[in-house]
């Protein structure tokens, strides 16, 4: 893949700032391509983090032909940089993609591009532990004209910046209230598809949880409404007698995480047994009630792992192992990030090393 690197002007070059909150500030540089119909994929450079001008009839507007991705980039205690499965971001990107009538890319002029663009802004990855570089690689379309169609034309971009540790304050568990009146998605919808509607419809179910109190929402399928999907833009699990892992099985309308897939590989290498199951909330909130369920945490590339210390539901509430991060939790998270700082062996093959 050719890769045009743009030089930056000293106008277009700002100072390296490697501490902020999560999304609020971007290096100096981004990757961008077009495609069209009649040239296929073309124009792929590297160069100053700049707006996008759009035509205002941009199918992006009017009918929410958009998809992202979220990775990250972690500081090796040697100074060099750490990707984690980015193969596996760039695949769920294409299957995005398709489920969204959009054009894909390939995977690895995907994966080249974010390791070039993690190379050039190297010094925007941040050293303070828990710290690193988010990596937000988006696809919109932006035929101009109106007209409920596939577009005729893309654009590719990926930006970075410097996001601080999750769990600033510690690994504190999040209250959670399971949504009774909003549902997130349906199968056969879009909510495997990391695609900008799915969130723009969970926000006003996320006003109200905040309003109670509460963190995050816990999504139920859209048909029933009693079968557990996901917590806020993470995958859930909970923990049985203190070993036991149960995540909900994927339906379609689950989102396939990064993290998640990780978790199955390595839980049980840790000694916890790991099962895919449809999950009743009924039975849930009855096994926390009764002390059965022990933990329970999201899982996703932001937090990597969530605690979850408590759940309302119908103007009632369910503590979880006494509201505070359980052991299951704290042992899985340790273990992860130290794969992906590079602090242990990868015996996965999950890392891809940028040095630098």
């Amino acid at each position: 893949m050719n890769i045009s690197i743009q030089p930056l002007t000293p106008e277009q070059t700002k100072p390296v700032v490697t501490s902020s909150a999560f999304g609020k500030v971007f290096s100096n540089r981004m990757y961008s391509q077009k495609w069209t119909v009649d040239k296929g994929w073309h124009d792929a450079e590297i160069g100053p983090y700049k707006p996008i001008v759009l035509d205002p009839s941009s199918a992006v507007f009017h009918y929410g032909q958009e998809i992202f991705e979220g990775t990250k980039a972690y500081r090796r205690a040697d100074g060099h940089i750490n990707l984690f499965r980015p193969w596996e971001n760039a695949a769920r990107f294409n299957r995005s993609a398709k489920r969204m009538a959009m054009q894909g890319v390939d995977p690895e002029s995907h994966v080249e591009a974010i390791a070039e663009l993690v190379r050039l802004e190297h010094e925007w990855v941040p050293t303070a532990d828990g710290s690193s570089l988010y990596i937000r690689p988006t696809l919109i379309a932006t035929e101009a004209a109106l007209g409920v169609h596939a577009s005729g034309s893309y654009l590719h971009f990926i930006i970075v910046g410097p996001a601080g540790a999750y769990f600033a304050g510690g690994f504190n568990p999040v209250g959670v209230l399971i949504a009774d009146e909003y549902v997130r998605a349906v199968r056969g919808g879009t909510g495997a598809a990391k695609t900008g509607g799915n969130y723009a419809a969970s926000m006003i179910a996320g006003d109200l949880a905040a309003a109670k109190g509460y963190q995050q929402v816990l999504w139920l399928d859209g048909v029933e409404q009693r079968y557990v999907e996901e917590v806020g833009a993470m995958n859930v699990c909970f923990v049985y007698g203190g070993k036991t892992i149960k995540t909900p099985l994927l339906s379609g309308s689950i989102l396939e995480g990064i993290t998640r897939d990780s978790l199955l590989r390595l839980a049980p290498d840790l000694g916890y047994p790991i099962t895919e199951e449809r999950i009743d909330a009924h039975d849930i909130l009855r096994d926390i009630a009764s002390g059965a369920i022990t933990e329970a945490f999201g899982a996703g590339t932001a937090a990597v792992i969530a605690p979850i210390g408590r759940f309302g539901f119908m103007d009632k509430e369910y503590v979880v192992g006494g509201n505070a991060a359980g052991p299951v939790a704290k042992h899985l998270y340790k273990s992860l990030t130290d794969i992906q700082y590079g602090r242990v062996a990868d015996p996965y093959g999950w890392t891809m090393k940028i040095e630098v």
